[in-house]
């Protein structure tokens, strides 16, 4: 009996066909359409590495026809008639051939037709990448000409090892990039998030894994980040003044801290707790690689747009939706906007301190608005809650100053540990002032002092000037009143209306 004609399609490519034809799964006469190859060039030249990843598989196919003694070869018509994949099924129906794909899409529509169709089963491998990981292994990171690396540990507390002294080729992390895109079709929760020129980011299973190659970078570089802990609310041993708020009042609530110190893991933790109190909870992620229940929906923001999103979430009604790795204007626009729309926001946002994270939003809205935006702050360090901030609006004379008609709202940026207020936001003149409360900051205070000092002391030597009880007094010695004129004085009075400052006069002996 003849072998069979087998049409290979970008699945079949993608998933590994040759391992199929080397261990004599697979065996027949391999066809290859124009169409194929012509997508496959185009995505390639765009940067794809799925194309690219094809054709090596392909080289790697026609090698193998020829030591297996069947033929390769190149049909139809080069011609853009219509989809991909419809033009290779009509190319077997007509020519009684077989298709190989590892698309399940694909085979359902190939059996409707009546076309023979061999689908490409997974095969039951342990995956390259399993092996680079223990249960303290948090992430692991291969780029060509470099040995593996990981980081292992846990959130703050981690050392970054050398996983073996062999150095890692090009072959290797394509054969490594070429099995991890060939499992997304089999393993549960697993998807192409991202696939842009140069960079691709998949979620497979409970791997992240972000591929770069040339010319993004400098050469292949495969980073694959796996959650090490994963916690319940209670095991962060929160203050009961702190649940209570979570509980009773929290609705704009970001959650900050430097990369890796566990954002994601207390915002995952977060939701959970929400989601067991009775409340509808979704994600918004880009990628998604929170591990959730199923009773919380979690969107893409790659797959979808910013309105489509809104729209979404003001109609299905979530009591709360976190908002993970906030980083551009349109983040911060669609948080802001489902905020005062009413939805309970968890926004997750890089900061190197609490007071920054609350800076993300100046001059992003009106100062008024930040309180009914943000009214709580988490900050992470190390995988523990290291500070927690609230934030209410007053009108006040703001810390510093001492004129009554200098009152104006203040935003209060309290520490709840011990309802302290730590910092004020307000506006002077046209520029927003985060100033900290109890003092103004050192270098401002400074420099502030080291102007005056100018001012006064090119004139009166003698004088002196010193800060102290909110305000900057400057002594001039009797016998040197006489040189303390108007122009001084207006001088004084203009820096002392810039700055929004306490100026006093003061007389006395040298």
């Amino acid at each position: 009996m003849p072998p069979k004609d087998l049409l290979l399609d970008k699945s079949a490519l993608i998933h590994g066909v040759s391992r199929y034809l080397e261990r004599k799964l697979l065996y027949g006469n391999i066809l290859i359409h124009k169409r194929l190859l012509s997508e496959l060039e185009k995505d390639s030249r765009e940067g794809l590495v799925t194309a690219e990843i094809a054709l090596e598989e392909l080289k790697k196919v026609k090698d193998i026809s020829e030591s297996l003694l069947v033929s390769f070869e190149i049909v139809g018509e080069d011609e853009w008639k219509g989809d991909l994949n419809t033009e290779l099924r009509d190319y077997c129906l007509k020519n009684k051939c077989t298709i190989v794909t590892a698309d399940e899409i694909q085979k359902q529509i190939c059996e409707t037709l009546g076309i023979d169709v061999f689908y490409l089963s997974p095969m039951e491998n342990q995956l390259e990448i399993e092996k680079f990981f223990d249960e303290n292994t948090m992430s692991v990171h291969l780029k060509e000409g470099t040995t593996p690396k990981a980081k292992k540990g846990k959130p703050g507390y981690w050392q970054f090892v050398e996983l073996s002294p062999q150095v890692t080729t090009s072959y290797e992390i394509k054969k490594i990039v070429s099995e991890i895109l060939a499992a997304v079709k089999y393993i549960k929760d697993s998807f192409i998030e991202i696939e842009r020129k140069g960079s691709t980011i998949v979620q497979l299973g409970n791997y992240r894994v972000v591929i770069t190659h040339p010319p993004l970078s400098d050469g292949w570089e495969v980073t694959i980040t796996r959650p090490v802990t994963r916690k319940r609310l209670e095991e962060y041993n929160l203050s009961d003044s702190l649940l209570k708020r979570l509980k009773e009042r929290a609705e704009g609530i970001l959650i900050a801290g430097s990369p890796g110190m566990g954002k994601t893991t207390f915002a995952q933790a977060l939701a959970e707790f929400y989601s067991s109190m009775g409340k509808v909870v979704k994600t918004i992620e880009s990628p998604r690689d929170m591990h959730l229940p199923p009773e919380i929906t979690q969107y893409s923001k790659h797959y979808a747009e910013v309105g489509e999103l809104h729209d979404i979430l003001l109609l299905s009604r979530p009591d709360y939706t976190v908002y993970d790795e906030m980083r551009t204007d349109e983040d911060f626009k669609l948080y802001i906007d489902l905020r005062l729309a009413g939805i309970g926001m968890i926004g997750v946002v890089h900061a190197t301190s609490p007071i920054d994270a609350i800076h993300r939003f100046i001059n992003r809205v009106d100062i008024g608005t930040i309180p009914n935006i943000i009214d709580t702050v988490i900050f992470i360090h190390a995988g523990t809650v290291a500070k927690v901030y609230g934030l209410d609006m007053t009108v006040k004379v703001p810390e510093g100053m001492k004129e009554e008609d200098l009152a104006r709202p203040v935003i209060e940026v309290k520490d709840l540990m011990t309802n302290k207020v730590e910092y004020e936001i307000y506006v002077f003149g046209e520029q927003t002032m985060i100033v900290p409360v109890g003092k103004i900051g050192l270098s401002k205070q400074n420099a502030i002092q080291a102007k005056l000092e100018k001012i006064i002391l090119d004139v009166i030597p003698s004088a002196s000037v010193v800060y102290e009880n909110g305000e900057y007094v400057i002594t001039i010695p009797k016998e040197e009143i006489g040189k303390f004129n108007k122009k001084i004085v207006s001088k004084l009075k203009r820096y002392e209306k810039k700055h929004g400052i306490k100026i006093r006069i003061k007389f006395g002996t040298s």
